[in-house]
């Protein structure tokens, strides 16, 4: 009754040519310059599955008919309008911009045709989605085909049982995602989005395709290389696999030249094959449904320097004929944990050392929000990234389409991946908590999926399993089935916060950074979040308010964000020669009212890309020298004269006599404040502290290469020889960094004078301050990481 029920309501649906003009962007917010390319009639037209290719399939991309029912709605009886697929319904780029609750379901209706000929007829029919937030359901013509649950890895259907001999053939697709009021996997997404938490996503947000393919067919490819046997073992999954059925493989290898002209199968099968010029060629036959181990002599191996990728050919062999045939390609690398020269566990790429060194990347578009508006869009986050002289990106709390990763696999970006958080949060000192069955067993299968689905791309070397707290639990057990599911890559265990002594990483957040934890026997350590400097762009926020925000406050322009961030990578060197293996930048771009980004919301760079990229490359050659002019407490004991009392006027001016205020080592505060070193207590409202320090000279000269590490807990006032050069609101929970910019005209040879009220209002309390200074870099130096 319902199938008859459907088909009626579809008959009774109006039939009309769809135009552009059916639909437009919704307007009321920013948009990235790639919507302007976005074509309506064949959005994101490029082959979706890059490492599993054949030459025939059909996008479905396009305007579908959509409508928004109560969650208890069985079927589909009207429809609301027009919705671009596969743009998230929340997003400009849906033509739609409406939020669908818990209570709701969203709908998707469209029809289609079966192409004619050899490449289709007689063949096995495959619906495929590339991604679907949350719990889907699909009709062809009235029968279901399938239930898919798990917002992040892609999915088929062999509908061809359901599917008319001639005509049109109808697709239904149901939608139910709760958000932030059920348990599943969402990361950042939130019904109310604010601070660090963005627009919720609903329904289908990747490529929607056909496939044809034999009844006999592959339908999964594994690699896994192994470098140091130079080979290359692949499993391959076969659908209705026969007696006597052999698996052949081809891998080759080609000049740069011939890359650039074939496009690789990032693009769909190769047009120019025939003009290859194959530098490497190897062909292997083994049974199928048994391993085949290919040998890759003298192997090329893959690094962000030089992605050098391997072209690959697997087929199926039966009685002498190929019965199915698919491109791909992989390559030859190893992450792994190992000593170096000073004895100190680090990362290892391919057996050596490589400082990896990039963004914390959300993947969020103001325009598209989980949706790249086109796959240049996709790109070019990707190459701005390599531009600004990084080598990797943490993907946060969100996975990619798998094209993303081919770009990364292309340009030679390092990924760590993170499963998308969900369900409960845990403070940093509160015990793991306890999920539900129900809720532990989907988060295990959602993760796997992601694991699974990813496995094959060499640019994904460190798997993150939590962030934070975040939906944390049995922390332990978590890291094991991940290296389990995975024993090729780097398990992190946890980035930032709850630390349980397991996974392969020592992971520290810490704004605005830098620090880290001290190397392990056997983990390395690294810097997992960090940085946050936050600059709106007038005319491209999310919202033009006070409400947008970086870590530590708002800086106040472009070379103001140039300078400060430099000062955050002279203060990594030190700590990469005390064994960080890794530091990650938060971020690639701004996010809704987070201002943090290089980039604006909608692409816009904010920095001298050459001098950014000359300021990160510094970090892989020798450091400069660094002179501690005041040390923190954190480092050692340093007296400072300090009151309590309202000092007389001109307090904060070098030639102020402070010979009756107390004589204190810092830091000053209660011991209950975190990450604290109370040398002097302080438990008054407010407190005035003052030393002397001398600056040479030469240093004079370069006072853009002063920094001043500031604990500050509440509000605080900085003073240089009378002169304010920066005053901060609210509290920090570790040091900030501050790029003394404005202090040029302040600081003289000689005795100088730093000068600091403090006030709070209540909570932990706390003041303590550094300065140092960073040498410029030596030029002609052998990069040593």
């Amino acid at each position: 009754m319902k199938r008859l029920l459907y088909l009626l309501c579809l008959l009774l649906l109006p039939v009309a040519v769809v135009t552009a003009d059916d639909w437009k962007i919704v307007s009321g917010k920013i948009v990235t310059e790639f919507a302007k390319n976005v074509d309506p009639q064949n959005p994101l037209p490029e082959y979706p599955r890059p490492q599993l290719v054949r030459d025939t399939w059909l996008n479905l991309n396009g305007l579908w008919d959509y409508a928004v029912t109560n969650r208890n709605a069985a079927t589909l009886e009207q429809t609301d309008g027009k919705i671009l697929v596969p743009y998230p319904i929340e997003s400009a780029l849906s033509g739609v911009g409406k939020t669908v609750g818990k209570d709701q379901k969203l709908w998707y209706a469209r029809s289609f045709d079966i192409p004619k000929g050899k490449n289709w007829d007689g063949q096995r029919i495959l619906l495929h989605f590339g991604a679907v937030d949350w719990e889907t359901t699909v009709w062809v013509n009235g029968k279901e085909v399938g239930k898919h649950v798990g917002g992040y890895s892609p999915f088929a259907f062999d509908i061809t049982d359901a599917l008319k001999p001639e005509g049109k053939q109808e697709l239904l697709v149901a939608v139910f995602d709760p958000t932030d009021d059920h348990f599943q996997p969402r990361g950042k997404q939130i019904k109310n989005p604010h601070g660090i938490w963005y627009t919720a996503v609903t329904g289908i947000w990747d490529t929607v395709w056909l496939e044809p393919v034999p009844v006999t067919a592959i339908e999964k490819l594994k690699f896994t290389p192994n470098i140091k046997n130079e080979t290359l073992t692949i499993e391959t999954t076969v659908k209705n696999l026969q007696d006597g059925d052999q698996i052949e493989a081809k891998a080759s290898f080609e000049s740069e030249t011939n890359k650039q002209l074939n496009n690789r199968t990032l693009f769909g099968r190769r047009n120019l094959r025939r003009f290859s010029a194959k530098l490497f060629t190897t062909v292997k036959k083994t049974n199928a449904g048994e391993p085949l181990v290919l040998t890759i002599a003298n192997p090329k191996l893959w690094t962000p320097d030089e992605p050098n990728l391997y072209d690959l050919t697997v087929s199926i062999v039966r009685n002498g004929k190929v019965i199915d045939s698919v491109d791909s390609y992989f390559g030859m690398r190893e992450i792994s944990l190992g000593k170096t020269e000073d004895g100190i566990t680090r990362m290892l790429l391919n057996g050596k050392f490589l400082f990896q060194h990039g963004p914390l990347d959300q993947g969020w578009w103001p325009d598209g929000l989980y949706t790249a508006p086109t796959d240049a869009a996709l790109a070019y986050d990707l190459e701005v990234t390599k531009k600004l002289g990084f080598n990797m990106l943490r993907k946060h709390v969100k996975v990619e389409p798998m094209r993303f990763y081919a770009h990364c696999d292309r340009l030679g970006i390092l990924v760590w991946q993170d499963m998308p958080s969900g369900d409960k949060y845990i403070a940093p000192k509160d015990p793991d908590f306890v999920r539900s069955p129900e809720s532990a067993a989907n988060y295990e299968r959602e993760w796997k999926e992601i694991i699974e689905t990813r496995y094959n791309a060499p640019s994904i070397v460190v798997w993150v399993p939590f962030n934070e707290g975040w939906g944390q639990f049995d922390t332990c057990r978590i890291l094991d089935l991940t290296k389990q599911l995975d024993p090729t890559r780097l398990v992190d265990g946890p980035s930032g916060w709850s630390d349980r002594g397991c996974g392969d990483l020592y992971d520290r957040h810490q704004y605005r950074g830098p620090g880290m934890f001290p190397p392990e026997e056997k983990r390395a350590t690294v810097l997992g979040e960090y940085g946050g400097l936050g600059l709106p762009v007038k005319g491209h926020t999310w919202v033009e308010s006070d409400k947008n925000w970086g870590y530590g406050g708002n800086l106040k322009d472009k070379d103001d964000l140039l300078q400060t961030y430099k000062q955050l990578n002279q203060r990594l060197f030190p700590l990469i020669d005390q064994g960080l293996s890794a530091a990650v930048y938060t971020q690639t771009t701004d996010v809704e009212v987070e201002v943090n980004g290089l980039m604006t919301y909608d692409r816009i760079i904010k920095v001298d890309v050459e001098k950014f990229k000359a300021s990160n490359d510094a970090l892989h050659y020798p450091p400069p020298e660094i002179k501690t002019l005041i040390p923190t407490a954190a480092v050692k004991e340093s007296e400072w004269s300090f009151t309590t009392d309202q000092p007389a006027e001109g307090w904060e001016t070098a030639a102020f006599d402070d010979k009756a205020w107390k004589k204190g080592n810092a830091g000053f505060g209660t011991a209950s404040t975190p990450n604290t070193t109370v040398r002097t207590e302080w438990k008054t409202n407010d407190i005035w502290i003052r030393k002397s320090f001398e600056l040479a000279a030469e240093d004079v000269k370069n006072p853009s290469q002063l920094t001043l590490d500031l604990y500050h807990d509440e509000n605080a006032e900085v003073y240089i020889n009378g002169v304010k050069v920066l005053e901060v609101k609210g509290y920090v929970s570790n040091y900030t960094n501050f790029a003394l910019n404005n202090a040029v005209k302040a600081f003289k040879a000689g005795k100088n004078v730093i000068a600091i009220h403090c006030k709070q209002t209540g909570g932990g309390q706390y003041i303590d301050a550094g300065i140092s200074y960073t040498g410029p870099t030596k030029k002609g130096q052998k990069r040593i990481r």
